[in-house]
């Protein structure tokens, strides 16, 4: 297969190389002139394989600093959204986001769009590529002589080639080109004159440069690390929504003509759907190969994109429910033994005796998994309270929560995990916490019982079931009367509760027979 290439300075470079399992692109918007002959480069990308924190991700080989290993890795790893600290929540330039009143305000604005007015965008149309992203391979070749009969095969192939060539053309010039010129320079551009200096490019495009120009390492690896703050990204960029002037700048950007009417989500989002169509580009370059050799080439990048994007879906999953975590060690608060249970007695000279396991311990991404979370009302002798259940792979956790509405602006709510539940991020907002009623449920300590209406009538209670605590001798130690919204929440709780025991305890059996079944070692040694 003998195609020309076409590139912005028209070098004969190919799109892929392939470097022993690694897949190693060489810049956006060239095509392979045969597929056939993928050479070697020389990567400066993998200069720091692992970082010095070590965490093992069970079932997924997946390290920190494999997450993210390209320049910009240090600063994604004391990324606020990760590192929950008091010094990161305070926003680098606080005055900025109060604003200014009245007239200053409207002068600050005013100021603002002639800032904007003197911004000057390239014309993408100067790219050399730009006229042939639209074209078929037809009309590419309809100058030259018709392939003959025999040769059609070949033709099949290099449309399927020119198809990945124009799509990429497209996605350079119409997203990332975009992306870069029009939002990330104008607000470099910005802040080089005082504007939205408290709005932080990494949170909102990530290793974008990386991705629009020649890539240092494996196509994979760059949009590995883009994809992985994609989300973080998404809900930053709605909390800036709420600012005038950050929406002024938003807007001017939006109508810009080579937009082509995509707002800036629709464009952050490119590179995600970029990825997952690389393999099926392949595979229509490979269904129409005749060549065995090359087919067998073919395959074996389009595999290792797979594996790429397998990976990044589970290293997505980890940092996911690593954020997660770090917020709920926030939020979730683990009062002393003598203020869960007023029956026990401490004088404060022995308090320093009962200390507890710190929360961050107890809650450790890396130790445990939560698989179901929800809001319910605990029925005491009493009264009804509002309690928040969390159902983790070895315990239940049950907490009351805490509404702090007098707490004047609560955290940041650009710092919320986006994947807290409703329930939570309100919680967050008002500056409220989540109490720990008692202590943790473990699973296999833990009965759960279906209660008939017709025994709760009595007390204006539906929708209820009983949460029981047994010690190892099979006595009840706590219970608890729990109400849900509707028939179908109980339901779905009980059944998540009974799962998580089933598969708790056949964890636990499995512990138990391959200890036994262990080689024991010789009294000799």
């Amino acid at each position: 297969m003998d195609l020309q290439i076409f590139s912005r300075r028209q070098k004969k470079e190919p799109f892929w190389y392939q470097k022993g399992d690694k897949i190693i692109p060489a810049t956006m918007g060239l095509v392979p002139s045969d597929l056939t002959s993928l050479g070697q480069r020389n990567s400066g990308f993998y200069e720091r394989r692992r970082s010095s924190v070590v965490l093992n991700l069970p079932g997924l080989e997946v390290f920190p600093g494999d997450l993210l290993v390209s320049d910009g890795a240090a600063d994604y790893l004391c990324h606020p959204l990760l590192l929950l600290n008091s010094e990161s929540k305070k926003p680098r330039w606080p005055f900025s986001k109060r604003g200014v009143q009245g007239k200053d305000k409207h002068k600050h604005i005013s100021d603002l769009e002639n800032c904007l007015s003197s911004v000057k965008i390239t014309e993408f149309r100067d790219y050399e590529f730009h006229s042939l992203k639209d074209k078929t391979w037809n009309e590419v070749v309809e100058t030259h002589q018709k392939l003959p009969v025999d040769q059609l095969d070949l033709r099949k192939q290099q449309e399927a080639v020119w198809e990945l060539f124009t799509s990429e053309c497209t996605y350079f010039l119409d997203h990332l080109l975009v992306l870069k010129m029009i939002f990330m320079n104008t607000l470099k551009y910005l802040q080089t004159h005082e504007y939205l200096l408290d709005v932080d490019l990494w949170r909102l495009f990530a290793n974008l440069e990386e991705l629009s120009q020649y890539f240092r390492g494996s196509l994979c690896q760059s949009h590995q690390i883009y994809c992985l703050n994609y989300s973080a990204a998404v809900f930053y960029l709605e909390s800036l929504r709420q600012r005038n002037d950050f929406g002024i700048y938003l807007k001017w950007c939006e109508q810009n003509e080579q937009c082509r009417r995509l707002h800036l989500p629709e464009l952050l989002v490119a590179p995600l759907h970029r990825l997952t169509r690389y393999p099926l580009l392949l595979k229509n370059i490979w269904k129409r190969s005749t060549d065995s050799t090359e087919k067998i080439m073919i395959y074996s990048i389009k595999e290792k994109v797979e594996k790429s994007i397998r990976d990044l879906e589970g290293k997505v999953k980890w940092l996911d429910n690593f954020q997660k975590f770090r917020h709920l060690q926030e939020i979730i608060v683990w009062p002393p033994l003598w203020d869960r249970d007023k029956r026990f007695f401490i004088p404060e000279c022995l308090k320093h005796i009962f200390k507890e396991h710190m929360a961050e311990s107890i809650l450790s991404p890396t130790n445990r998994h939560l698989l179901y979370e929800g809001k319910l009302t605990l029925a005491e002798s009493t009264r009804f309270l509002d309690v928040y259940l969390f159902l983790f792979d070895d315990f239940l956790l049950v907490t009351k929560t805490k509404r702090n509405k007098k707490k004047v602006g609560g955290s940041d709510s650009s710092l919320i995990c986006h994947s807290l539940t409703p329930e939570l991020q309100t919680v967050i907002k008002e500056g409220g916490s989540c109490t720990v009623l008692d202590q943790p449920i473990p699973l296999d300590r833990l009965v759960v019982k279906s209660i008939d209406p017709l025994h709760m009538s009595a007390f204006g209670l539906r929708n209820a079931f009983l949460i029981q605590h047994e010690n190892r001798y099979q006595q009840c130690i706590a219970a608890f009367l729990l109400q849900a919204q509707t028939e179908n929440i109980k339901k779905t709780w009980m059944t998540q509760i009974t799962s998580a025991i089933s598969c708790f305890i056949k964890r636990q059996e499995t512990k138990k027979i391959s200890l036994f079944t262990s080689p024991v070692e010789s009294s000799e040694i």
